[in-house]
């Protein structure tokens, strides 16, 4: 018998009744990127920069050559901002940094 693998609940601010739970190890890996390399005032990153800093700190084991990291990036996002630690900024494209 296969151990299973360890799952969080992410939420999201468009959908607050409606947390999924995802693999702990990439959801606990991403989060920590996202918290790296966001700045922790405006005007922050945008999405596209933040992925390109964030992706050399990923573990390759988790996301091997990147793969999924764009789904991962958006849902910690939305995850984080629901969560109160991350904010984004009303501009295009869409610009985002720490509040904790």
């Amino acid at each position: 018998m296969t151990a299973q693998p360890d799952k969080v609940l992410m939420e999201n601010p468009n959908s607050p009744d409606r947390p999924v739970r995802v693999d702990a190890d990439k959801y606990n890996a991403m989060r920590e990127a996202i918290l790296t390399v966001l700045p922790p005032s405006a005007p922050g990153l945008a999405v596209a920069e933040a992925k390109t800093r964030l992706l050399p700190l990923l573990p390759d084991t988790l996301f091997p050559g990147g793969a999924t990291a764009g789904w991962w990036l958006k849902g910690v996002q939305l995850d984080l901002e629901a969560k109160g630690m991350i904010a984004r900024e009303a501009t295009k494209p869409l610009r985002l940094h720490r509040l904790k």
